[in-house]
């Protein structure tokens, strides 16, 4: 079971959260949704500000988007008009049984209590409908990229992602792997605003917040890569996790 206090901590920082977090590329959501015909009905869970929705909206389905967080449902909503967040959580899904063609979990997955999550899956779809979790993963292969993640204490990585959660249980097929290139251009300031609406740093000790910004305008100030640019380009490999339900 992961820590509740981190995995409700975004709540406070929904504004931002919706403004600096990367958007998922439209071949990643085509691939995770393979074979389902537009409208399908696609459930976001954990659909945080609506990111993910906004993207799969954008192919023609209809989107129910669930999620634990008040403020993050009011921020999907003044964001993605026409659309209301349920309150709800992966192992409390509101939706009848076998009503969904696809559940989508975006940025979200590694925060489930996974066995109590995936029979809520599993009740929630069709038989044959798509479970996908995905993930804009940070690109650590390019330098200053790796440095970002050790300074702010930026969590899973791709291997994370490649080798703990390749299991969804016996209600799924064997899981299938999809990986897209995609980056994001955000200035300097915009890539300190994006890693404040990170678990780690919205749960950490004012002390420990400053030390972390402080390391980061070093960053920008004096790597190769990055000093004297206006904007940079903050590469993603954005990874989805395809299964069926049985």
């Amino acid at each position: 079971m992961t820590d509740p206090t981190q995995a409700l901590s975004f709540g406070a920082a929904a504004a931002d959260y919706d403004r600096f977090r990367p958007r998922y590329p439209e071949e990643a959501l085509r691939w995770a949704l393979d074979g389902l015909a537009a409208p399908a009905r696609v459930v976001d869970l954990g659909a945080g500000t609506g990111i993910l929705t906004r993207g799969v909206l954008a192919l023609g389905h209809r989107v129910v988007p669930v999620e634990p967080d008040p403020g993050m449902r009011a921020q999907l909503a003044a964001a993605t008009p026409g659309t209301t967040a349920l309150a709800g959580s992966a192992e409390a899904v509101p939706l009848p049984d076998g009503s969904a063609d696809a559940v989508l979990v975006g940025q979200a997955y590694h925060w489930f209590d996974r066995e109590p999550a995936h029979v809520e899956i599993a009740r929630v779809l069709r038989p044959g409908g798509t479970f996908a979790p995905i993930w804009n993963v940070r690109d650590e292969r390019v330098t200053w990229v790796a440095e970002l993640t050790r300074i702010a204490h930026l969590g899973y990585g791709t291997g994370d992602v490649t080798e703990k959660y390749a299991d969804f249980g016996p209600a799924f097929t064997p899981v299938e792997l999809g990986e897209f290139a995609h980056t994001t251009t955000l200035t300097p300031d915009g890539v300190i605003g994006m890693l404040h609406t990170r678990s780690y740093w919205l749960t950490a000790t004012p002390a420990e917040q400053e030390r972390i910004d402080r390391e980061l305008r070093e960053l920008f100030a004096t790597h190769p890569d990055l000093a004297g640019r206006a904007a940079v380009e903050l590469p993603y490999r954005t990874l989805v996790l395809r299964s069926r339900r049985r």
